[in-house]
């Protein structure tokens, strides 16, 4: 009975830990991107100020200000996607070193045997993995918003101007996803660590960055500031 409820050097807390995980993370994405009505999401609100900027925009001159905002974003994205493949390298390197992980074990007192703590550290990798897909897609989106937000004609007259400060507006919006999702990996992946210390401490890491997450987008600050619209 107590192989059919194991996986290797796993048992079956540590399956049902990472299933409720998993859960997390798939879930509050869902949740922070498909909001409830009465209780938008910082994520939300963010798309349509969005917008806002994209009208904005149609009518500013010069454009000085948008291009080096659209530049921000890409330098952001950038940076994040450079943490990332070092933490992936710094990972790997860290699985693919048996006695490095049996040193880690000893200091720590961790009870695990080599296999297991590299398949913990395995799944920090792979969030990490994650998040660096996410924010290179996200990158090369501001790319294309960039050279969308070029292409609106400099007379806001013009028939096309506001339709392609929309399609500006909307590329911006999915880069923006592309981006928060990165950041909730990384936020896993953090939490992630906590499996280092048995399925216990893979819970309360996930339910921390659960409700560090949930707090930021459904009952910061930011949020109140950003729900006052005249």
């Amino acid at each position: 009975m107590t192989d059919a409820l194991s996986l290797g050097p796993f048992g079956l807390p540590d399956l049902a830990a990472l299933g409720l995980t998993l859960a997390l993370w798939l879930g509050l994405g869902w949740l922070i991107e498909n909001p409830p009505a009465w209780r938008v999401s910082v994520s939300k609100l963010m798309e349509r100020y969005r917008h806002d900027w994209m009208a904005e925009f149609v009518t500013r001159q010069p454009r000085i200000f948008d291009a080096t905002m659209i530049d921000s974003l890409r330098q952001g994205t950038a940076f994040f996607a450079s943490a990332s493949m070092i933490a992936i390298g710094g990972g790997i390197a860290l699985i693919g070193n048996p006695a490095m992980l049996g040193a880690l074990t000893r200091d720590l007192t961790l009870a695990s045997d080599t296999a297991g703590l590299q398949l913990r550290v395995a799944l920090v990798v792979a969030f990490l993995a994650n998040a660096l897909l996410k924010f290179i897609w996200a990158h090369r989106l501001f790319g294309y918003c960039s050279i969308l937000m070029a292409a609106v004609p400099n007379d806001p007259s013009h028939p096309e101007a506001a339709h392609r400060a929309t399609q500006a507006a909307d590329i911006n919006i999915t880069g923006a996803k592309s981006f928060n999702r990165g950041l909730r990996s990384i936020y896993f992946a953090l939490g992630s660590l906590g499996w280092l210390l048995g399925p216990w401490g893979l819970v309360a890491g996930a339910m921390v960055i659960s409700g560090i997450l949930v707090r930021r987008d459904f009952g910061s600050t930011s949020r109140e500031v950003m729900l006052r619209r005249m």
